[in-house]
């Protein structure tokens, strides 16, 4: 037989095969690669559905699986509370968070730093239609008025209450009405069931004007949908997600992760912004 000879030579094909097979079953035995997960929110104020985000964030979850060589997933959090509860025990290891105070609160918890904000997302500004012919010069005039705002924790109306702040009016100074979507407010003021109503929806916003309605204010503008990086992950594999977040608009891979997405590029955030507006939204 071919391994039948004399000496020691005779063992080491066997040996060679021994060493092989226990490499093979220690590879097999070895776990597989820890799987990131990407929390993702997407608004209470719009109509979306948890079926309709997922794909959408599947080919830049790829993109960051293949830059960081490990399996990326994703998880819908459909609602504010369970993202908020998610942020909060830690359970994401990426977020993209539409909503700036809910973003932001986790920043200032020390549980998560911001990787990045969404391009065309950075100015949100919140308007408030009318039908007076003018912008509100005098805010006390403002007040006992009636104001139709979306979901009481949109960030839209996070920003609304914070903007009455700013001029000398608390929320409760004014008859507020709260409808779930945005496409909604103008009905309301149109109908004279509000004074004011408050959206930071281009589209609501342009069809309003271009129907002969009015924009009394704008609120400071604040970056809404913001990509977050938990703290436990280390300084490498931050770095790695914030790179290639920051540079998916620069190859034709990215374009296109970044076409399912709706959105045109993420850039780098701003920290002396965000302190601000921790102050000024009243997180």
């Amino acid at each position: 037989m071919a391994f039948r000879t004399h000496g020691r030579k005779a063992l080491l094909p066997l040996r060679s095969v021994a060493l092989a097979a226990t490499a093979w079953l220690l590879a097999a035995a070895a776990p597989a690669a820890h799987a990131l997960v990407i929390g993702i929110t997407e608004g209470v104020s719009y109509q979306v559905t948890e079926s309709q985000i997922a794909p959408r964030f599947e080919p830049i979850a790829e993109a960051l699986a293949k830059a960081l060589k490990q399996p990326v997933t994703v998880k819908v959090l459909i609602s504010y509370d369970s993202a908020r509860a998610a942020l909060k025990e830690q359970q994401v290891d990426l977020a993209f968070i539409h909503p700036a105070h809910v973003a932001l609160e986790a920043v200032k918890s020390g549980r998560y730093q911001a990787l990045a904000w969404t391009s065309g997302y950075t100015a949100y500004k919140v308007s408030l239609l009318c039908k007076e012919p003018q912008p509100i010069s005098n805010w006390k005039s403002v007040a006992d008025k009636s104001l139709v705002m979306p979901d009481p924790d949109s960030i839209t109306s996070v920003i609304t209450r914070a903007m009455l702040r700013e001029h000398g009016l608390s929320p409760g100074a004014l008859k507020l009405t709260n409808t779930r979507y945005q496409d909604a407010v103008p009905f309301y003021v149109q109908n004279g069931f509000a004074a004011y109503g408050a959206t930071a929806a281009a589209g609501v916003i342009k069809t309003w004007k271009d129907g002969g309605g009015n924009v009394c204010a704008e609120s400071r503008p604040v970056p809404i949908k913001q990509w977050l990086a938990s703290r436990k992950l280390d300084a490498a594999t931050a770095s790695t997600v914030r790179e290639t977040l920051l540079g998916l608009a620069q190859s034709e891979a990215g374009k296109r992760a970044l076409a399912t997405s709706t959105y045109t590029g993420f850039v780098a955030p701003s920290a002396d912004v965000e302190t601000a507006l921790m102050s000024w939204l009243g997180i």
